[in-house]
């Protein structure tokens, strides 16, 4: 009960990353065995759960082009959900670059997802919550700040393209189901945790701990000239033409998820030498590590409590 006046509905949520690496794209729900068991959704169903965030991945109905979509395995889970009362929260892009004809680089992505988006909508009207991508400032910093996913870039102009190109996706994508169902909700996941560090960290410290709220920032169209990150933003590639996309079409989420793990806070050390080469890096200015805060600092990892905004 919340309250004692109403009881609480229980949400779940299917794991389900795709994410790409070279030439070879990993697949969770395949690890998992989930994407050929229909009868997990009877599983959860007897836990309680009536309302889950479920995949409809871009990567798995139209992997070669967005005109050939197979929509077999989606019409037959969704369609279970259904009879089993379960409301859907349908997935579009979970940390994936796209199918192999896009990337969070490629100046289409954001049109191309829309697309994506419109097909799903007008196949499941009767759906109403949508995360058209799944943590995208998340997606950005892995695979075009860190490396560690495709396209494998590893500096800001790129990190702060792949995360523009997401969120027009998320913007046009939501235009594009709102076409066909006025009424539906924009559910938005990022990862919130926070950043501490050394003494001499403390202004990159700063810098992200504003770059963290940047997902909600530019959706609801809270990015000009006086935010503290604008400057950057601008230097590093974002154009007028992207300001506008924010500024006059702001999508500021219905439903927002903060999601939280064991390794979401960072903890930034100028002291090289008490950690290996692969995890050293920097800012241009100062070389220092990035590492899980819960792995150096003393105290227990911050959660939830602490990641909401000053």
């Amino acid at each position: 009960m919340s309250n004692g006046t109403a009881p609480l509905e229980m949400w779940g949520g299917v794991e389900c990353t795709v994410n790409r690496v070279g030439d070879r794209w990993f697949d969770q729900m395949a690890w998992s065995g989930h994407h050929a068991r229909l009868d997990d959704l009877d599983r959860i169903a007897a836990l309680g759960i009536r309302t889950v965030r479920y995949p409809v991945l871009w990567e798995h109905l139209a992997p070669r082009r967005l005109d050939d979509i197979d929509w077999r395995w989606a019409d037959q889970r969704l369609g279970r959900l259904r009879e089993l009362g379960i409301r859907p929260i349908v997935g579009l892009l979970h940390h994936g670059s796209g199918p192999g004809y896009t990337s969070l680089l490629d100046p289409d992505f954001p049109d191309k997802l829309a697309a994506f988006a419109g097909a799903v909508s007008r196949r499941y009207p009767w759906v109403t919550d949508f995360t058209p991508v799944n943590e995208p400032l998340t997606t950005a910093r892995f695979s075009a700040l860190y490396g560690h996913w495709y396209p494998h870039q590893r500096n800001d102009r790129d990190f702060i393209r792949a995360l523009l190109n997401q969120l027009h996706g998320v913007v046009l994508a939501m235009e594009a189901i709102r076409e066909v169902i006025p009424h539906a909700r924009l559910v938005q996941t990022e990862d919130c945790g926070c950043t501490f560090g050394t003494a001499p960290m403390q202004d990159q410290v700063a810098h992200e701990e504003h770059r963290r709220w940047l997902t909600w920032d530019l959706l609801a169209g809270r990015v000009s000239a006086g935010h503290p990150l604008y400057r950057f933003l601008v230097h590093h590639g974002m154009t007028p033409a992207d300001e506008a996309v924010f500024r006059e079409r702001p999508c500021a989420p219905d439903v927002i998820g903060l999601n939280y793990y064991l390794t979401s806070d960072r903890f930034l050390d100028d002291r090289l030498d008490r950690y290996p080469p692969s995890r050293h890096g920097g800012n241009g200015a100062v070389q220092y590590a990035d590492v899980e805060a819960v792995r150096v600092r003393r105290s227990r990892p911050s959660g939830c409590r602490r990641a909401r905004r000053s």
